[in-house]
């Protein structure tokens, strides 16, 4: 079995740069088309990415758990007979869904606050059947283990997409044109994306043949995921159906709705993401590790992945909450001009820890097998996530999304983990260490805060954030290492005798030694 730890360290290295460059590109967006055009693009998004996840969704993770059962058996043809089936129920799903939005779009101007919501998601429609074609060739590097292949196939899409963005950006002029060109710049990527993740099929040595034998298999295996994921998807556009009405509801006009929603949901959420990068490599290279190991019946394997996996991501959603809370406003500003989205980043610093934890625990129980129960502990988030994005607005504004998602998460981190114990007997003791880290985060955010302060009369924006939250960080972990949360010292001793073979190392031991001789003849 490979080393899961250089998976995710492989998938960590190229998400950290896909998404960074995906992070810098909304701050261009946001500030380039501003905040009423990327609410409404959002809103369209957010219908887009419900088709996207109907259509091509549940065939990647099938694709792969075949393919890489055929692959073992050496049935080569079958394996691509299997992608060739899977290929032509994706186009022929995605090109029937995109056909009857076309012939009801009308309908969707009562759904939709804001008309200009339609022209969008019509323009991203061919997006959808580019997406089940990649998400076919992406099932079968998965299930080839070739990570490299798909990170390098994403991070392809999103420099595409900022190329194209960027250059059609320089003629747009009304705020209509900005959500215009962010909608077809999407959709062009997403086009020469399926094309090179389809030409990377082909250099890997696949190949299409006569579809025969695997379409009830797929199709069975693949809908019950589906409908988890659609479930789950399904609270996004409804959430930006609702929070606009709710929000005009309370006395704000459509294009202040459209902007706060703009601002809450394009400039804030992406930094509450931001762990993300490390945990969804994580949960990615688990899926099938775990599922390897539940096959073998190696319980204390799996128990161990559960507990450290979970541990680990608790830690990382920790290390950024001081962070925001102290320098929160000052990154809204710096990024986008913006002081409102800094002002929501610090009240909703705090819910990346429950976002972090259900990540990971659904991805647990989706490699386990449990995709029903993930959605099912989901869906009673999210029942109490809605209630409140529809009562409080009037109460607290924009928010009520920070509340009702912090909620939502919460409730569904905790049944998530409740059921990881009971199917695995697995012990998941995390409540001790996030106690300690939150109440290490409080002194710790102060620091940052009271840096900020200072700093913010003498330097520069940038500068002031780099040594604030520098500072903020170190002193995290130091305490961290203190309060025996983790222990840094000992990992980095274990790295150097692992490595002690390494020529690099052996050349940094030298390096040492010599420095060493040096500083003692001074000092003689």
């Amino acid at each position: 079995m490979k080393s899961i730890f250089k998976a995710v360290a492989l998938i960590t290295f190229f998400t950290i740069i896909t998404r960074f460059l995906g992070f810098v590109f909304r701050v261009y967006l946001s500030r380039e088309i501003g905040a009423e055009a990327l609410g409404i693009f959002q809103v369209a998004l957010s219908v887009f990415m419900v088709l996207v996840t109907f259509v091509a969704s549940g065939l990647p993770l099938v694709i792969s758990k075949i393919s890489a059962r055929l692959t073992t058996n050496g049935q080569v043809k079958e394996e691509r007979a299997m992608v060739t089936t899977a290929l032509i129920i994706g186009v022929i799903t995605a090109s029937i869904t995109c056909l009857i939005v076309l012939l009801f779009r009308n309908l969707l101007g009562y759904i939709f606050t804001d008309e200009r919501c339609i022209i969008l998601l019509i323009i991203l429609l061919p997006a959808v059947i580019f997406n089940a074609i990649y998400s076919t060739f992406r099932g079968y590097l998965w299930g080839h283990s070739n990570y490299f292949g798909l990170c390098i196939a994403e991070l392809f899409e999103q420099i595409v997409r900022i190329i194209i963005c960027v250059i059609m950006l320089a003629g747009a002029i009304t705020i209509m044109d900005g959500a215009i060109t962010a909608s077809v710049s999407l959709t062009i990527a997403c086009a020469l994306s399926a094309i090179f993740v389809t030409i990377l099929y082909f250099v890997y040595g696949g190949k299409l043949s006569k579809p025969r034998g695997y379409t009830c298999e797929l199709l069975k295996t693949s809908t019950p995921i589906t409908s988890v994921r659609l479930a789950s998807s399904l609270i996004q556009p409804i959430i930006a159906i609702i929070i606009p009405l709710r929000l005009v509801a309370s006395g704000l006009t459509s294009s202040e709705a459209m902007s706060l929603f703009g601002i809450a949901m394009g400039m804030t959420l992406p930094f509450l993401f931001i762990p993300s990068a490390l945990i969804g490599s994580l949960g990615m290279a688990l899926v099938p590790d775990l599922s390897s190991a539940s096959v073998q019946q190696d319980t204390k394997h799996v128990k161990n992945r559960i507990s450290q996996s979970i541990i680990i991501t608790t830690f990382i959603s920790c290390f950024f909450v001081p962070l925001y809370m102290g320098a929160g406003e000052n990154i809204g500003i710096f990024f986008y001009d913006n002081a409102l989205s800094g002002q929501l980043l610090v009240c909703s610093a705090w819910i990346m820890i429950p976002i972090g934890i259900t990540s990971i625990t659904s991805a647990i129980l989706n490699a386990l097998g449990y995709e029903l129960k993930s959605m099912k502990n989901y869906i009673i988030g999210s029942i109490l996530m809605l209630l409140g994005i529809w009562l409080l607005p009037q109460f607290i504004g924009i928010h009520s999304v920070i509340i009702s998602m912090g909620v939502c998460m919460t409730i569904s981190s905790i049944l998530n983990i409740r059921m990881i114990s009971k199917v695995t007997s697995t012990k998941v003791e995390i409540v001790k260490q996030l106690m300690i880290m939150l109440a290490i985060s409080l002194p710790v955010a102060s620091l940052t805060s009271f840096i900020t302060s200072i700093l913010n009369n003498f330097l520069p924006l940038f500068i002031n954030l780099a040594i604030s939250c520098s500072i903020g960080g170190f002193f995290f972990l130091a305490l961290c290492q203190m309060f025996g949360i983790l222990d840094i010292l000992q990992f980095v001793k274990n790295y150097i005798q692992k490595h002690s073979n390494n020529s690099i190392m052996k050349r940094i031991k030298k390096l040492i030694k010599k420095l060493k001789i040096r500083f003692n003849n001074k000092k003689i």
